[in-house]
């Protein structure tokens, strides 16, 4: 993964509209940058393959946005940015990684959950859907020493 820069955000834009149902912007990118938000990218041979954002506080952090494009899926790309944000987050002293989930999203859950995720709150109704809304599910990360086995 490298940073992300505004010349990122077409590629990044591409990917999130076609996996995420309801995608962020290019000012939500945007903003993000600006902001000083940790954002990334993944590429390979001038393609962007996937994309994060992490937006550290103190002593804490939420991961934003996560994507991988649909053509690399499936193949451990979300679990490597995941554990390099994790060890960013180490080495930045953070002592917790926050997230919100839909609680639809099950290959995302389990993902979190391998990754050393637990779940720690509800927000019921939190993210748009095709039936009006939908729960989120709040999870944290302390561990940053890696994918739990089992």
């Amino acid at each position: 993964m490298r940073t992300m820069t505004l010349a990122d955000l077409d590629a990044v834009l591409t990917v999130e509209q076609v996996v995420q149902a309801y995608p962020w912007t290019r000012g939500n990118f945007s903003d993000a940058l600006s902001c000083g938000y940790l954002c990334f990218v993944d590429e390979l041979a001038g393609e962007v393959r996937g994309y994060a954002v992490l937006m550290p506080g103190v002593g804490e952090a939420e991961l934003l946005t996560i994507g991988v494009a649909l053509a690399h899926q499936r193949k451990g790309l979300g679990r490597l940015m995941l554990a390099e944000l994790l060890r960013l987050a180490a080495e930045k002293q953070l002592s917790r990684v926050f997230l919100e989930v839909r609680a639809s999203n099950r290959a995302a859950i389990a993902l979190y959950l391998r990754a050393g995720f637990a779940q720690i709150g509800l927000r019921r109704g939190y993210y748009r859907n095709a039936a009006g809304s939908e729960d989120a599910l709040v999870m944290a990360c302390d561990n940053f020493s890696g994918e739990k086995n089992g």
